[in-house]
């Protein structure tokens, strides 16, 4: 039945002596879905995203709460103060050193506790709009691949400036800056890796990205343990990373989106990108293959051309039913983007050794990541998606059972209290649900819109979940003083997440569409098709 059906698209496509064909009929047919070319390429983007998550989790450490303090003078000598609010300063001091992190060397604590939420915060407002701005680009005139190049160089080059910060004032500043620099690695590795890859093994693909998310998330306590005493240090070694890899990987190695190359009027650089993929993947491309250009609207918008001179994002809020996916999108990514981000830096509230914690959340993003492989090769995506929230939003509230009230000035730990076993099992599970939630809601966009404004789409997503994310510090500082309450946040918001999400279409087995007119005539053709289907089969039990 496939055969006859390609057979006769085939026939349908030949103008002339020329086949013409789309993108996904050429992956599919003649690249493969999913070969050896495609998978170097996925590797060799997903390799940037561990220095987004390394960007993201170093405040865990560098701006981690210090466990204890200790007295230095007579007049601290005789107190029984349970609090250093009450001191005097020069009279106690913080037992791993003025330079372990920057709440111990700005003294952020009592009432300067809530100045220590502002360069988390400001970082995810920063990628907010950095995801904006990077969307578009990538999008339009720098692509896929320059969009990460960029990314990647302004990443090391404002993590290095990070470590020379003389104030908090400054320090947020630049992880403002960081926040920016890095929003472009995310949303545009994703869309680089998935536009080449066949709609069977698309969803899986996906993964791979945070699969090596993970695998910078479990790093960073290995990078940061041996430079617990100076935060500084552990700033310049991450800033190197990014600058080796963009120089010796992504610029020699990584080919530019064929899907981008085609929408801007490449098609013959579209198709030298497939027949490479080809060649390597034991295959050839037919001599007299052309691409099927998106859609005559699509080349009088790429050639200046024509009456109608909207962009295809101008085009996106005047059409219903993508306005309708993109409001929907972004409600869901708000709350998951609290809850997911919120959680890894809530980790040194549940009085665990900071290090191992964060080693245990970041181990259950890799099972989080498989479980995701695996289940959307055969399961819904608004199904996966909509149970891994209310899961987590589950594990948070039962989180609140086994949670211990900090001191009254909620700054300082004064005494070594271990945390709640039953509390950290829990928060894991949570924490891995989060993950294959944030994991599924990614493809799940990509899935939802087409090539002319998919990076817009991912970068409006995470627009979204960076909103979320900014404003998850306040709480994480809040909830030094009620650990309870936090939990409850971060479930009652999952819970929302997941239900709102059941206003989104089914994507799963669907094709890539290039421009919005092409799926909008697409889907409408294939809704008549089912209800014509519904109809028939209702006849026949008549």
């Amino acid at each position: 039945m496939d055969e006859e059906k390609h057979q006769l698209v085939g026939e349908k496509n030949v103008v002339g002596s020329k086949l013409q064909l789309t993108v996904d009929e050429v992956v599919e047919e003649y690249v493969g879905s999913f070969g050896f070319s495609q998978l170097v390429q996925v590797i060799l983007v997903s390799l940037a995203r561990i220095f987004d998550s390394h960007c993201t989790l170093v405040t865990i450490f560098t701006d981690a709460q210090p466990q204890s303090w200790r007295c230095i003078g007579r007049e601290c000598g005789g107190t029984t103060a349970a609090s250093v609010c009450g001191l005097k300063p020069g009279t106690w001091e913080w037992s791993g050193g003025s330079t372990s992190s920057t709440i111990a060397e700005w003294g952020l604590v009592c009432d300067r506790k809530f100045l220590a939420a502002l360069p988390t915060s400001v970082y995810f407002l920063g990628s907010l709009i950095g995801s904006a701005v990077f969307g578009r680009l990538a999008d339009g005139c720098l692509g896929r691949k320059r969009a990460v190049l960029a990314s990647c160089l302004l990443t090391a080059a404002t993590i290095f400036l990070t470590s020379f910060s003389p104030n908090i004032w400054i320090y947020s500043l630049l992880r403002f800056a960081n926040g920016f620099s890095r929003a472009g690695i995310g949303i545009c590795c994703l869309v680089l890796s998935t536009e080449t890859i066949g709609r069977k093994w698309r969803g899986q693909v996906g993964q791979v990205g945070f699969f090596f998310f993970a695998a910078g998330f479990l790093s960073i306590p290995l990078i940061a343990y041996p430079t617990r005493t100076c935060w500084r240090t552990l700033y310049r070694i991450i800033s190197i990373l990014p600058l080796v890899y963009s120089i010796f990987i992504l610029m020699p190695f990584v080919a530019e989106s064929p899907r981008w190359l085609l929408v801007r009027g490449g098609s013959e650089e579209a198709l030298d990108v497939l027949r490479r993929y080809a060649r390597i993947n034991g295959r050839e491309l037919p001599p007299n293959l052309s691409l099927l250009e998106p859609s005559s609207t699509n080349e009088k918008m790429v050639s200046g051309k024509g009456e109608n001179k909207a962009s295809p994002i101008e085009r996106l809020w005047n059409t219903r039913w993508a306005v309708r996916r993109m409001t929907m999108v972004m409600l869901t990514g708000f709350g998951i983007g609290f809850v997911y981000y919120g959680v890894q830096l809530n980790v040194e509230n549940l009085n665990f050794n900071l290090y191992f914690t964060v080693a245990i959340n970041a181990m259950m993003e890799i099972p989080a990541v498989f479980i995701g492989s695996v289940m959307l090769a055969f399961t819904n995506r608004r199904l996966l998606f909509s149970a891994s929230a209310f899961l987590t939003g589950i594990s948070c509230i039962l989180c609140m059972i086994f949670s211990r009230t900090g001191d009254k000035n909620g700054s300082e730990i004064s005494s070594k209290k271990r945390g709640s076993l039953p509390q950290l099992m829990i928060e894991a599970v949570g924490f891995m649900a989060a993950s294959t939630a944030f994991d599924v809601l990614y493809i799940y966009c990509v899935e939802l819109f087409p090539t002319n404004v998919r990076n817009f789409c991912v970068s409006m997503l995470r627009q979204s979940l960076m909103l979320g994310a900014s404003i998850s510090p306040l709480l994480v500082v809040f909830g030094r003083s009620s650990p309870s309450l936090s939990f409850l946040v971060f479930g009652v918001l999952s819970i929302i997440s997941g239900f709102l999400s059941l206003w989104l279409p089914e994507t799963r087995n669907s094709p890539l569409y290039e421009t919005l007119e092409q799926q909008e005539e697409q889907e409408m053709l294939e809704s008549e098709s089912t209800d014509i289907g519904m109809e028939m089969g209702k006849n026949l039990q008549m």
